[in-house]
């Protein structure tokens, strides 16, 4: 079963739950701030794409923390950025098995 994850307000969110509908395509949604997120499926998507693909730099929740927060360097530090601060990971995301893209980009929605 496919997942997506983000916050359901979130404007990219809704496109993607718009087109896994139209699409017929199920799928379970984890919202962050009514869910949460763990720190082993942060861990996972980390150890797969890297912090600076999960962590979203465009936020204004980004915009607002302090330049000592904003210094990250490694996976370790963006767990416990993301984890106290989950609207700054890059949404939405979408994980079926072990495959998980970032964003909404219909191009790879469709070979998912």
């Amino acid at each position: 079963m496919l997942t997506l994850y983000g916050i359901k307000n979130c404007d990219s969110v809704k496109k993607a739950r718009r087109w896994l509908e139209n699409h017929g395509i199920e799928y379970q949604f984890h919202d962050f701030r009514q869910d949460g997120i763990d720190k082993q499926q942060l861990s996972a998507w980390l150890e797969n794409l890297g912090w600076e693909v999960i962590v979203n730099k465009r936020s204004t929740s980004w915009r607002s923390l302090s330049d000592t927060d904003k210094d990250i360097s490694t996976n370790s530090q963006a767990i416990k950025l993301l984890l106290a601060n989950p609207t700054l990971i890059k949404r939405p995301v979408v994980q079926k098995g072990k495959t998980v893209l970032v964003g909404f980009k219909e191009a790879a929605f469709s070979q998912l």
